[in-house]
């Protein structure tokens, strides 16, 4: 309950304080990109339930049906302004509607698409007993995912690379989580938030 009622009040603090960016962000989606504001993919949640994710469309219209779920460095189904989203992480802000909606929690493993969350055997599956979330462990891990995975084979390199990995660290979220461990993730993401211009320009 206490977890629920944390997700409550700080996502709709942020929605509050964040509301002009969000307007501002979709006016430039409609003006410089045709088709909708958001992206509602859908996702697998709590116990296996699919749900529709919220996020700011940073892709060309059916971006899915031209290529993979992961996403290149330099991804031609980016849009202009989807790059700068994407690398600032604001596409993310819409899920904030998914934490009021009850699909997902402030802090949980990062929600997945089915076709990777059917891959879950044994222990994995235990990922799916949590709540997903807006970030974890995964997450502060694979911040900046997309130039990890440069341009070249995303798909297999992620699956092959990067998805173990980030089921190992969803795992020791789903077995060890509390308010403390909440609060320290929360913590580190906006660290690394603040951090995301320097790390860009290096990487230039």
């Amino acid at each position: 309950m206490w977890k629920r009622t944390f997700d409550l009040v700080a996502a709709s603090l942020v929605l509050c304080l964040t509301s002009p960016l969000i307007v501002l962000i979709a006016l430039l989606i409609k003006r410089w990109s045709p088709g909708p504001v958001f992206y509602r993919g859908v996702r697998t949640g709590l116990h296996g339930k699919p749900f529709r994710i919220f996020k700011f469309r940073t892709m060309v219209v059916d971006a899915e049906h031209i290529g993979g779920p992961s996403t290149a460095l330099n991804d031609t189904r980016l849009t202009p302004i989807g790059k700068i989203l994407r690398r600032y992480k604001l596409d993310e802000l819409p899920q904030l509607f998914n934490i009021l909606l009850g699909d997902m929690s402030v802090v949980g493993p990062r929600p997945q698409v089915e076709r990777y969350t059917s891959l879950y055997a044994g222990p994995e599956k235990a990922i799916l007993d949590v709540r997903p979330g807006l970030t974890d462990y995964a997450s502060i891990r694979f911040i900046d995912l997309d130039a990890i995975l440069g341009d070249e084979n995303v798909d297999e390199k992620y699956l092959r690379e990067v998805e173990p990995e980030k089921n190992r660290l969803r795992l020791q979220y789903a077995r060890n989580h509390n308010f403390r461990v909440d609060l320290d993730i929360i913590f580190t993401t906006l660290r690394q938030m603040l951090s995301l211009r320097s790390k860009w320009n290096t990487q230039r």
